[in-house]
């Protein structure tokens, strides 16, 4: 399976955390930073890093963004550069844009030019964002503690047609599956013999190491 590549924008605390996540995930990673020494910082642990402005459409655009699956926009700090990263990036096809804004004005504004998701970076986690992106089957990801964390995510496709008696997930995997959103309700009284739907929604605790 090929694996996705996505472009990260801005190495601050939001977007090194975000690179180096999707990195450890399985995903290749462009780390983009102006400043050469944050770049340097990461090159070891990402794909491919690169010092370049991207108020320079040209160089963006010659690093091969329209090759990505994604690119975060995490430099909110800079208006005129992160507008100019998310209109470009739309322009070469990148079929999904996460940007950080500074402020409610520049959300609309990255909305505007066409940012598929818009964050200020205080109500987001950018381990959170790594892991929705890089993984397909999850819909939402909340960290409950330094130790837990639960995922809403699609069920594989080894697992629909089977009951989580025949599963036996926490045995298996270590994950407990809480509650089953089916049809637009929630099902927290789970029958452990009833076969999983492709439709269905499993929210799941698990511990960080898994």
């Amino acid at each position: 399976m090929k694996k996705k590549t996505f472009a990260v924008v801005g190495l601050g605390v939001f977007g090194e955390a975000v690179a180096l996540e999707m990195e450890n995930l399985g995903a290749e990673v462009i780390a983009i930073d102006k400043n050469q020494e944050k770049v340097n910082q990461i090159a070891d642990y990402v794909t491919v890093a690169t010092a370049i402005d991207v108020r320079d459409e040209g160089k963006l655009r010659d690093i091969g963004i329209s090759n990505v699956d994604g690119m975060v926009v995490a430099i909110a700090g800079d208006t005129d550069a992160s507008v100019m990263a998310t209109i470009v990036a739309k322009d070469e096809g990148v079929p999904y844009v996460f940007a950080k804004a500074l402020d409610d004005m520049h959300c609309k504004i990255l909305k505007r030019v066409g940012a598929d998701e818009v964050q200020i970076p205080e109500r987001l986690s950018g381990v959170r964002i790594a892991r929705n992106m890089v993984n397909d089957n999850i819909k939402d990801f909340v960290e409950l503690s330094s130790k837990f964390h639960m995922v809403e995510l699609k069920p594989k496709r080894e697992w629909i047609g089977k009951s989580l008696e025949q599963l036996n997930l926490r045995r298996k995997l270590q994950i407990n599956v809480v509650a089953i959103r089916r049809d637009g309700e929630l099902y927290i009284n789970i029958d452990p013999t009833a076969p999983i739907k492709e439709e269905d929604t499993l929210m799941i605790i698990a511990s960080n190491n898994k």
